[in-house]
């Protein structure tokens, strides 16, 4: 029989029954893909009501809606099934997780273990939850320790696909993820350091987690040795932890610190534009104004991202020029001398409000306020 669900189980942004219900600050629920869609093209602001939202607004997932959603509907032969399979895979789930947690294990066999068990967790959202439930994490954090890099890198994918869930996030920094992951960054494969830094960035989503790793000691030092050290993958993964970590005011002055501005300029200017956003974070610090006015040759890296970069690179780069204008003769001078008023003009009709706002302001700077030494 057909039947229609309620309003109040649909995306008000997509009108589509709702999958993965999540809660914004406004109180308003989204379904995850669309609200995300929404905030990765830039918007700050709730769809529904118009407040303003937070830089990196929190997703936190609505449990309770999820749950009235998935039991709102009749069984069907099809779901049935469905519940059949599931059943076999969480008794599989179950056999995987005794095997990595045993000691008595083989090498091969804890391995294929885990194998298996990062192909089931990066889709599947219960397995994740199943592991973390089951006290495996403390087993998985061993094989990190173990210096075997195969196992290695199996087990950070592993703990990478268990901080996919928001609820894992604080609790797997709690585990001690945060020690192990700073000890690969600075002696692990490559492939190990990269996957390294990818998991800090994704528990970095939670605030709590930006405070904890920031002052974690060597955290933020290593991700800055490997951005100037590590091959491409490398240096783009620590590139977006830095900026995931930066998005904490406390942490930039720390990354400033760590002798990051010289660095992640020589990035920007070899094509990193992930670089030019970090750099965007850290101009917001007076250490990171300082340190960035002293590095010869940064405006002709920033003029050449906005003649030649993405969108967010020109965002960015306008944003960065306009602080250190807003503070310093010298700079404007030398920012008008490399046509940046030219381009700014030239950016009025950018698609991005953002760019186009960013370039506004820094024409504003550049011909309309007097600039004191």
């Amino acid at each position: 029989m057909a039947f229609e669900l309620p309003n109040d189980f649909r995306c008000p942004i997509s009108l589509e029954i709702m999958s993965d219900p999540v809660i914004i600050q406004s109180g308003h629920t989204f379904d995850r893909v669309s609200i995300q869609k929404w905030i990765d093209s830039g918007n700050r602001t709730c769809p529904i009501t118009k407040l303003p939202l937070s830089e990196t607004p929190s997703l936190i997932p609505n449990h309770a809606l999820r749950s009235l959603i998935s039991n709102f509907a009749h069984v069907s032969p099809k779901q049935q099934h469905h519940s059949h399979s599931q059943s076999q895979s969480q008794s599989q789930t179950h056999s995987l997780i005794s095997t990595l947690v045993s000691r008595s294990s083989s090498h091969e066999s804890r391995l294929e273990s885990l194998t298996r068990l990062v192909r089931l967790t990066k889709r599947d959202s219960s397995v994740r939850r199943k592991v973390t439930e089951s006290g495996a994490v403390r087993a998985v954090l061993d094989c990190v320790d173990s210096g075997d890099r195969v196992l290695q890198e199996k087990s950070l994918s592993l703990l990478l696909n268990l901080s996919l869930e928001d609820d894992n996030k604080v609790g797997l920094v709690a585990d001690g993820v945060v020690r192990r992951v700073v000890a690969v960054l600075r002696v692990g494969s490559p492939d190990c350091k990269a996957v390294a830094a990818t998991l800090l960035t994704s528990l970095a989503v939670v605030e709590v987690n930006k405070a904890t790793i920031g002052s974690y000691p060597d955290a933020i030092s290593a991700l800055v040795s490997l951005l100037r050290h590590g091959n491409d993958r490398e240096r783009k993964e620590s590139a977006t932890a830095l900026y995931a970590l930066c998005s904490f005011p406390d942490n930039r002055k720390r990354v400033v610190d760590c002798g990051s501005v010289g660095i992640l300029v020589e990035a920007a200017d070899s094509g990193l534009e992930r670089a030019v956003e970090v750099l965007g974070l850290l101009v917001k610090c007076r250490g990171g104004r300082e340190e960035m006015s002293r590095v010869s040759g940064f405006v002709e890296v920033l003029v050449n991202v906005l003649r030649n970069g993405s969108l967010k690179g020109i965002q960015y780069s306008l944003f960065i020029l306009n602080c250190l204008c807003c503070c310093s003769r010298e700079i404007v001078e030398e920012v008008k001398r490399e046509g940046v008023v030219e381009i700014c003009f030239g950016l009025e009709d950018n698609e991005s409000e953002k760019v186009r706002r960013n370039a506004t302001n820094l024409v504003h700077t550049l011909l309309g306020n007097p600039m004191e030494a």
